[in-house]
């Protein structure tokens, strides 16, 4: 499904066509590791599922360019056995089929060595077209962001919870709206076990969410893309 003119949305992911470039935002490898820690036992799988999604895209799609939108990586003091693994296995598969761009999240603060590892350079943003791609943890001040008619940003994995009698079901969403008259895009966490913040309820995270939200559209990820149309008619 197109969210804009030129740019679709696939599973979690964008594809900006004309670019051949394929946008993926917050992995958070080594999250299961980092519940584990803290007591909580889960299957991990996330690494199964997470590689399984990104073939299941690559066989959709033909990226010139893949960004990873920050957060490649979920813990901020140490890089884990298993985000190590795991992050060097991941970026090799993107690489067997395009050049990777590493943009820095807000969990990405040793994510060099890594990097390093596989010959790959740690960014703030990259720009293709008319679109600037950036994590949005932090605004970016500077004359080619502004000049920028499309902004996709991650970091908020926003969600939306849906109920049906006494059933509730929280579902990944893209979001759609406008940031000082530039198109504003919203990713959702690619990681399948992190749902997300349910935007209806929550604080939000980014700073370019820190507005009147009623405008926005939402895209809900489920077994395909449906437009449930703008926030406030879900209120």
């Amino acid at each position: 499904m197109e969210i804009l003119k030129g740019i679709e949305i696939v599973d979690a992911a964008l594809w900006l066509a004309k670019e051949r470039v394929l946008v993926i935002a917050d992995l958070h490898i080594g999250y299961e590791e980092d519940l584990n820690k803290q007591g909580i036992m889960i299957t991990r799988n996330q690494f199964k599922d997470t590689t399984g999604l990104l073939n299941k895209i690559l066989k959709q799609v033909n990226p010139k360019t893949i960004v990873i939108n920050g957060d490649l990586k979920h813990e901020f003091g140490d890089i884990s056995s298993q985000e190590w693994r795991e992050t060097t296995e991941i970026l090799q598969l993107l690489l067997n089929q395009a050049k990777v761009i590493l943009i820095k999240g807000n969990h990405d603060t040793i994510l060099g060595p890594i990097a390093k590892k596989k010959g790959l350079e740690i960014v703030d943003s990259y720009y293709t077209g008319d679109v600037c791609i950036l994590h949005g943890d932090k605004m970016l001040e500077n004359e080619k962001t502004k000049n920028a008619k499309i902004l996709i940003i991650g970091h908020e994995h926003p969600a939306i919870s849906l109920r049906e009698e006494s059933k509730v079901e929280k579902y990944k969403c893209f979001l759609l709206g406008k940031w000082k008259g530039q198109n504003l895009i919203v990713m959702p966490s690619f990681l399948p076990i992190i749902e997300g913040s349910d935007i209806l309820k929550e604080e939000v995270l980014s700073p370019y969410l820190e507005q009147n939200l009623s405008n926005f559209e939402v895209f809900i990820v489920g077994d395909k893309v449906y437009n449930f149309g703008k926030l406030k008619n879900l209120v």
